[in-house]
């Protein structure tokens, strides 16, 4: 009696086909760990990039906070300069003023001597006054010749010069006309006098200084 095995040859084609089945390789998980690799990467890339960049620009700004410093520091040293400088050229201008008075002081004794001595006969002065611009000679005369006489010997003075008459208007004095005249004459600048210091604070000190109503008669 021969037996005969079916099921053993089967059996050795299910091992053969398992055994020669190859194993299988997923390539999709390969790229998603690349992927995700690549992307922690990038991530660490601009964490370092912000990192850098926080750390730059905290630099810029310290450095910008001192340099505010520095500057409000110069600030104040520049408007202490300012103040100083305007303290040192108001110092000076009252010097100058001072100096400038002061060669002034014998020259209103000289101007009045001058207007004194060169007066003819029948001439009197009612007003002198003197002022930076010059000397204004206010008088009465007999002529118009008499009122020339006195302008020409004016010219002829050290102490004045550019004479010239403003008006000259007849008038009554007693039974006598006369003539009510007024000069303007400029002041004759020595080459040794200092030039008079500008401004208004000059102008009203030597306005009070100077002004001074004169009367002088002459021989009548």
């Amino acid at each position: 009696m021969i037996r005969i095995n079916l099921l053993k040859p089967e059996s050795k084609d299910v091992r053969e086909v398992q055994a020669a089945a190859p194993v299988e390789v997923k390539p999709r998980a390969r790229l998603g760990n690349l992927g995700a690799l690549i992307l922690v990467l990038a991530v660490a890339g601009l964490g370092a990039y912000y990192f850098i960049q926080k750390k730059n620009m905290d630099e810029e700004r310290e450095l910008l906070a001192r340099a505010q410093q520095e500057k409000e520091k110069l600030q104040y040293v520049i408007q202490k300069l300012d103040e100083v400088q305007n303290q040192k050229a108001n110092l000076e201008r009252k010097i100058t003023l001072i100096n400038w008075l002061k060669a002034q002081q014998d020259r209103p004794v000289r101007i009045m001597d001058t207007l004194s001595r060169n007066i003819p006969d029948w001439v009197w002065l009612t007003e002198a006054t003197y002022g930076p611009q010059g000397v204004q000679i206010k008088g009465k005369a007999l002529s118009n010749n008499l009122i020339a006489d006195y302008m020409s010997n004016l010219e002829a003075s050290s102490t004045l010069t550019n004479v010239y008459l403003v008006s000259s208007t007849q008038s009554a004095s007693g039974k006598e006309q006369v003539l009510d005249f007024t000069l303007l004459a400029a002041l004759e600048i020595p080459p040794n006098m200092p030039p008079p210091p500008k401004g208004p604070e000059v102008a009203s000190k030597t306005a009070a200084k100077t002004k001074a109503p004169v009367k002088k008669g002459g021989t009548k």
